[in-house]
């Protein structure tokens, strides 16, 4: 199947199915002598695992993820590091209803037609179960990252359906199920959630997510754009409908007078931009925006058909996200940080002599700071 690796440098191809055996990836690319463990990847898994608040789905996965190959006595070694997650929790008999019929707004209709056969147990491949392993990558490019250039990456939920999250303070964001950095909003957030799931209903989200202390250079002028690249790979994420980089729509009604970001000799005064000018970072924060659509899973009766093109009603029975949203705040952070990674290293590869004093690179003194 192709479009199952990415990137070009640091390449990460993801394996497996909701329902199967396991799920995992392979890291090709990844820099020898970094240190390596389990212990240091888990930690990032189990932000976004299942089953860790009545508010998302309640398949109770342990998502424990082993190192098969690429390590060494804690190190890497430069080879190909291989990831595996095994599924403990599925129940393969909840889809049993789904084998002749498609559900409205997800996948089934349109991997049918182009495979001819699907695997209707939890989505199979076109699950957002396989986003774990790209969670695990992206952990990997996170370590590398943060030990060479000191680049760290969050995130936060800015919207839950029609109900707006006004940023209150990023020391929340690990306190509530939602990643929301608001505590005033939590009572709120958790009725609107229960109203949903008894309604038997979804809604959709919005996530906020940026890398803070990016090198400056990253990305190239025409068809390798840092920020084209950044909205391919959040494009990528299930249920992902929208993506904007800086200030993303809202441009549309800005002047240039207001949008074009300032220089001065102590760095750039604005950020409208979101870090990426012509496609190449300028060293400050970037910032990405991603909409994400209400679950498509729902136990509300809805219209379809079946293989035989006949009409029929569908209710979706297992156990699933009353709002995928909810768990895709590091799903959108490891995605950035698989996106700077690959940059980096191309960027090393191609311009690693490439050399200016601090007073030519206006960015540098935001970038440090």
């Amino acid at each position: 199947m192709p479009g199952s690796t990415f990137g070009e440098l640091f390449r990460v191809t993801n394996f497996g199915e909701s329902h199967g055996p396991a799920i995992g990836c392979v890291i090709d690319g990844c820099p020898p002598g970094m240190a390596l463990s389990e212990a240091l990847i888990q930690p990032e898994l189990d932000r976004r695992r299942p089953g860790t608040s009545r508010h998302v789905t309640q398949r109770n996965e342990p998502d424990t993820v082993e190192i098969l190959s690429g390590v060494h006595e804690g190190l890497t070694t430069g080879t190909p590091i291989a990831l595996l997650i095994r599924n403990t929790d599925q129940r393969s008999k909840d889809y049993g209803n789904l084998l002749d019929t498609f559900r409205p707004g997800h996948a089934d209709y349109t991997y049918w037609r182009k495979y001819g056969h699907r695997d209707p147990r939890g989505g199979g491949r076109s699950s957002a179960r396989l986003t774990a392993p790209m969670v695990a990558a992206g952990a990997v490019a996170k370590l590398w990252l943060l030990a060479q250039h000191g680049t760290r990456f969050t995130g936060w939920m800015s919207a839950l359906g029609d109900v707006e999250i006004p940023f209150e303070g990023a020391e929340h964001i690990h306190d509530n199920p939602f990643f929301a950095p608001n505590a005033t909003l939590i009572p709120q957030l958790e009725a609107h959630m229960d109203a949903l799931r008894r309604a038997g209903d979804s809604c959709g989200a919005r996530i906020e997510v940026r890398a803070i202390n990016v090198p400056v250079g990253l990305g190239e002028p025409l068809f390798d754009k840092l920020d084209a690249d950044i909205a391919w790979a959040m494009m990528g994420i299930n249920a992902v409908k929208g993506v904007e980089i800086g200030d993303g729509f809202g441009v549309v009604a800005q002047r240039g007078s207001q949008h074009g970001d300032e220089l001065s000799p102590q760095g750039f005064r604005s950020n409208h931009g979101g870090g990426v000018l012509g496609g190449i970072s300028t060293g400050q924060d970037l910032v990405v925006r991603i909409a994400v659509k209400p679950t498509s899973s729902i136990r509300m009766p809805k219209a379809s058909i079946d293989r035989a093109g006949q009409p029929t009603q569908i209710e979706t029975l297992g156990r699933h996200d009353p709002c995928v949203g909810i768990r895709a705040t590091p799903i959108a952070e490891a995605m950035l940080a698989l996106v700077v990674m690959d940059h980096v290293l191309r960027h090393r590869a191609q311009c690693g002599d490439v050399q200016h004093t601090l007073a030519a690179i206006p960015g540098q003194a935001e970038r440090s700071s």
